[in-house]
């Protein structure tokens, strides 16, 4: 999981790098020499919608998320063990469902063959930073719900 924690990381800083330099870029350009560059527009939306899955991953794997835990604190076992796979599952379904209709996306844009209107790039290849995403979510999803599972068989453990 280390090779993807670096790659998740590489992505969010590539990705707000560059729409840090894009932004710019267009201020400069529209302040100083009144030339306003319409394609940055379409290449932050996208980027930004890039940065906002892929961090979603990573807060997802940093346990970084807001939670509720009066119910989860005051339960038993039992109650904690059947929170941990129900709050697992949940996430599961919200990304797989994503996952899924990022797929059927790109393969409608795919179909029909939509171009971006300012770069005329295929829209499918700026759709992909949803399923991909999206099966970062599922994989960290997994892994925390896994963590939290072992967690509880520690402290069972150690109570006996």
């Amino acid at each position: 999981m280390k090779v993807l924690d670096k790659l998740e990381e590489i992505i969010l800083v590539i990705a707000m790098l560059s729409m840090t330099v894009i932004a710019f870029t267009n201020i400069i350009s529209r302040n100083f020499a009144e030339i306003s560059l319409s394609f940055t527009e379409e290449l932050t939306i996208n980027l930004f919608v890039l940065l906002t899955f892929v961090g979603t991953a990573v807060g997802v794997r940093k346990y970084a998320h807001l939670g509720f835990t009066l119910f989860y604190d005051l339960g038993n076992n039992a109650v904690k063990r059947t929170m941990i796979v129900i709050s697992t599952l949940a996430g599961l379904v919200l990304f797989g469902v994503l996952f899924w209709f990022g797929i059927q996306t790109i393969l409608f844009q795919m179909d029909i063959g939509q171009k971006t209107p300012a770069l005329g790039w295929p829209t499918w290849v700026m759709t992909m930073s949803l399923p991909i995403g999206a099966a970062l979510c599922i994989i960290r999803t997994l892994q925390v719900g896994w963590q939290e599972w072992q967690l509880k068989d520690g402290k069972e453990s150690e109570q006996l």
